[in-house]
């Protein structure tokens, strides 16, 4: 497999042996998080830039063994105008990521949700850091999101989850970078806008009662 913007596993750490490439083509792997308890790895990605407001699309993904094209390719066999006619030979071995998000939205960190306060339906589904656009003519993220997950496999859905630190489209206030699920199963969402932690929690009935 192809080395290059890669994520590499290794065994034995912290001595790092049995060195292997899980995959590869991977702009920016931001976050990356392991679902319990089959211990799928999934990545949050930063797309190139440069291309337009609305190309290519940022996304979470991982499969092993997988390349999704960096820097030739982006989403399949869309070629960046940037490397005319570089790498054909890879042009049909490109994976299609499995949540394509708004381009340029800076997805940053992620978590899967394995709390038991939050409704079942919530649980292995996978919370993400939208930090946001910097480069794109109306801004974009400045969020968290849900990213909905049935029997562990991520559907291509996701909705707002946290929204509210851009206004107008004018002013930024906040810019969620991380989340994570404290002990008692609400969410920590940590922002670099205004140097906050939330902790986001459900008073309604959970999934624990059920």
């Amino acid at each position: 497999m192809l080395s290059v913007a890669a994520i590499v596993s290794f065994t034995a750490l912290p001595q790092g042996k049995n060195e292997r490439i899980f995959a590869a083509g991977i702009r920016n792997c931001v976050g990356l998080a392991v679902a319990p308890p089959s211990g799928t790895v999934r990545c949050s990605t930063n797309e190139r830039d440069g291309l337009g407001d609305d190309v290519p699309p940022d996304y979470i993904t991982v499969r092993e063994g997988a390349f999704y094209g960096w820097p030739w390719y982006y989403i399949g066999a869309n070629q960046d105008s940037r490397h005319p006619n570089a790498r054909p030979d890879l042009k049909d071995r490109i994976t299609v990521p499995d949540v394509l998000l708004q381009a340029h939205s800076a997805s940053l960190g992620m978590t899967f949700y394995d709390g038991a306060q939050f409704p079942a339906s919530y649980r292995g589904n996978i919370f993400a850091a939208e930090h946001g656009s910097w480069n794109r003519s109306k801004r974009t993220g400045y969020e968290v999101i849900r990213v909905i997950v049935e029997s562990g496999v991520p559907t291509g859905e996701y909705g707002d989850f946290v929204t509210g630190f851009a206004i107008r489209d004018s002013e930024v206030w906040g810019r969620p970078v991380s989340v994570t699920v404290d002990k008692g199963g609400a969410l920590l969402v940590s922002e670099d806008g205004s140097g906050t932690i939330w902790r986001v929690s459900y008073t309604g009935k959970s999934a624990q009662s059920r």
